[in-house]
């Protein structure tokens, strides 16, 4: 952290009395941990353009919030050859390592149901039918954008796959856009908080679901209590493979 970085950072937080760096979130993004005198955050920098635009578009979804339980937005900066963005520490740890961690296997199953329980009420609580976004045309074309600068691992033909074979429409949510076992924390044993949201916007909630079962589809005990949690819609093969196996791949 520069010298500019740490004085925007002290100027919002006070004196930063311990700096941890933690792992990289995706080789996206740099991530420290921030003691200061007031409070503990998370300073998160990175460097592509790729990536500092996720990251612009994460301070907007912190500064929004839109009730949605995220960490708690402090600044966003810019310089030259990178972004930062300030946020709140939370409490927890993700559903992919509390998994990991978990004694039991009624323990991992609690977790799970937990995890559709808590995107079922992110669903619910926040439709937007009326919201008139073309959500998936609007991603087929950045995913074109990425393929054209060799920044996406899906292929030239699974995206012409993907453009001729649209899934049938369905009513628009709020999305997280990522919704993995690493970007939702646990606590207390609890699904609670969304981190990571650059992609949380209107859009196709079945997107989020491919996402969420995309570690665990194949594990019949974990999909079932993840759709005790989650009784909104249950997606089919074909709607899963699009959106985790198909259009994920070019983000």
């Amino acid at each position: 952290m520069n010298r500019l970085i740490q004085q925007e950072t002290e100027r919002l937080i006070g004196k930063i009395l311990r700096e941890e760096l933690l792992a990289e979130q995706g080789c996206t993004s740099i991530v420290r941990k921030l003691v200061s005198v007031q409070q503990c955050c998370i300073l998160k920098s990175s460097f592509k353009p790729k990536y500092r635009d996720w990251l612009k578009a994460e301070a907007e979804a912190l500064k929004i919030q839109q009730g949605v339980s995220l960490p708690k937005y402090f600044g966003f900066f810019e310089e030259d050859v990178a972004s930062h963005l300030l946020m709140s520490f939370e409490e927890g740890t993700t559903l992919r390592k509390a998994l990991e961690n978990a004694r039991s296997l009624e323990d991992e199953v609690q977790l799970i149901r937990s995890f559709g329980e808590f995107l079922q009420h992110f669903h619910q609580t926040n439709n937007t039918e009326a919201f008139n976004n073309d959500w998936l045309q609007l991603q087929l074309i950045r995913a074109q954008g990425y393929l054209a600068i060799g920044e996406a691992d899906g292929t030239a033909e699974l995206l012409e796959e993907l453009k001729e074979n649209l899934p049938q429409p369905v009513s628009q949510t709020l999305i997280h856009g990522d919704c993995t076992t690493d970007n939702v924390l646990v606590k207390d044993r609890k699904v609670y908080m969304f981190i990571d949201a650059a992609g949380m916007t209107v859009g196709d909630p079945r997107y989020d679901e491919a996402l969420a079962i995309g570690r665990f589809k194949e594990n019949n005990v974990y999909l079932d209590a993840f759709y005790q949690g989650y009784t909104r819609y249950k997606l089919s093969e074909e709607e899963y493979c699009y959106f985790d196996q198909g259009l994920y791949e070019f983000f």
